[in-house]
């Protein structure tokens, strides 16, 4: 089956102008045993989106409270040291009540700001989906095990039917609310997966408040917009330069050859290790008639990316900014997946983009012939 919109939020920053001088407040409400004293958390997500800690506090007879100065609204997420789960909701000044029982902290109410009003209206219909979608999966499932072909083949034609549920509720909501900050994340995630072609993704864009396209996330799907456009076959590679594993600067236009390959890949990145081969095998067979490559890394530990390039036989050229998808040529290339591939001519103009396996040798023999 084809994978289905994410329905989920992810971790994500969520950030706008907010010019509130009283800050904010709290306050949450706990069912369920819970000794007082246990340590609760305030966590959001860093630039390589782990979560980390913000604050923390305890609870108190079923309740705990987090209060400070927010200077953007910005998603958040309340765990417990004593239960599974997290509750995600956009931290902004004024008062925002919690509500949740401990042993299902991922169906809290958050009520009190207008952000988190429209983030609960997102997430009871998103639940609702994801409900429909267990249901499916489940039944899929029996009739599998039953060999109901008949059956099974229904449930595939509804799941894609259902597919589309999704991605249009996705859609519809960014249209109707172009001033919530969740509207940004869903057309970012529109893009990400691709779901929709970049000119409905620029649409749903140009949609938004001028203070939503104004905002930290608003500047990074902007930014996005436009690499995406940039990088279309038929563009212009944009030119770019990182340090090797050396230390050395090395830019794309030291190694253009006949035609370069960009290669997006990491050692973490199990399908790009598995697509390594293959490479290795092309690069053998056409480096001498004209094909370059050069491998760019989103490892974050240096001594991870030297040894996979020894241990896959990676012979040649390789730069890394050790910063994962927050790297610049990462960024600047749009790229939210690998592996991930770009092949370039002699005149910069990208012919290709995300070949593998035999797809990719026959592509370069074709270029290069």
């Amino acid at each position: 089956m084809k994978k289905i919109l994410t329905i989920g939020l992810g971790l994500a920053f969520l950030v706008a102008c907010n010019s509130n001088p009283e800050g904010f407040t709290l306050n949450a409400t706990v069912t369920g045993e819970l000794d007082n004293g246990t340590r609760v958390f305030l966590k959001t997500a860093d630039t390589l989106n782990k979560l980390v800690d913000v604050d923390t506090t305890t609870v108190e007879n079923g309740s705990f409270t987090f209060s400070g100065i927010q200077n953007e609204p910005q998603l958040h997420y309340i765990t417990l040291e004593t239960a599974m789960g997290n509750i995600p909701l956009v931290l902004e000044n004024g008062k925002i009540q919690v509500n949740f029982q401990k042993d299902s902290m991922n169906f809290a109410k958050v009520k009190g700001t207008p952000q988190n009003e429209l983030f609960m209206s997102f997430l009871d219909e998103s639940r609702e989906l994801s409900n429909r979608a267990r249901s499916m999966q489940n039944d899929m499932r029996t009739a599998s095990q039953q060999r109901d072909t008949a059956t099974v083949s229904a449930l595939r034609e509804e799941y894609i039917e259902f597919q589309d549920d999704v991605k249009n509720f996705n859609i519809q909501f960014a249209k109707d609310n172009p001033s919530a900050l969740i509207s940004v994340l869903i057309i970012n995630n529109l893009m990400m997966g691709k779901v929709i072609p970049h000119d409905e993704v620029k649409a749903l864009f140009d949609g938004l408040t001028p203070e939503m396209k104004a905002s930290n996330p608003g500047k990074k799907l902007q930014e996005q917009l436009d690499n995406a456009k940039s990088t279309e076959i038929g563009g212009v590679a944009p030119e770019f330069s990182a340090p090797t594993p050396e230390g050395n600067l090395l830019a794309l236009s030291d190694v253009k050859g006949k035609l370069t390959l960009v290669d997006f890949w990491a050692a973490w990145c199990r399908p790009c290790r598995a697509e390594n081969p293959n490479i290795v095998n092309v690069y053998n067979k056409y480096h001498d008639k004209g094909l370059n490559i050069i491998g760019v890394s989103l490892d974050t530990r240096a001594e991870d990316w030297t040894k996979a390039i020894e241990a896959d036989g990676l012979a040649w050229n390789h730069i890394s900014n050790l910063k994962r998808f927050q790297d610049p040529v990462a960024r600047l290339y749009n790229i939210n997946a690998i592996p991930a591939a770009f092949l370039i001519d002699e005149n910069g103009v990208i012919v290709a983009k995300d070949l593998r396996g035999p797809a990719l040798e026959q592509k370069v023999a074709e270029l290069l012939n």
